[in-house]
């Protein structure tokens, strides 16, 4: 492209090479949490956090917007899915110990 002349259609012009750039939020620390609520999707999260550190440091920034969204996705689908087992499992376990303690004390007023 020739200076004076107005960019082509559908051209993004980036800023100039040694501009600062907004930080790029790797989401690692709410990787790292997730790791307590459903580690099987906490671990790509944290994987994709540094990826998204490493292409900060590399200057790759639309590299590390894309690993920060991808550590985004799996944090917050390891943290939805992580609360919901844990809600799920305190409502199972919660209801079978309230129906044995019914079905015990039953047992202890009955009379024969």
């Amino acid at each position: 492209m020739q200076p004076g002349m107005p960019p082509p259609p559908g051209y993004q012009q980036g800023p100039p090479p040694g501009a600062p750039q907004e930080p790029v939020n790797s989401h690692m620390g709410w990787a790292i949490g997730a790791i307590f609520l459903f580690w099987p999707l906490a671990i790509p999260a944290i994987m994709a956090a540094s990826r998204c550190n490493a292409a900060v440091a590399a200057g790759d920034y639309m590299g590390a917007q894309a690993a920060s969204e991808d550590a985004k996705k799996w944090a917050k689908l390891a943290t939805i899915i992580g609360i919901c087992w844990y809600v799920l499992s305190c409502l199972i376990f919660g209801l079978a110990s309230c129906g044995g303690l019914m079905a015990a004390n039953s047992a202890a007023t009955s009379t024969y």
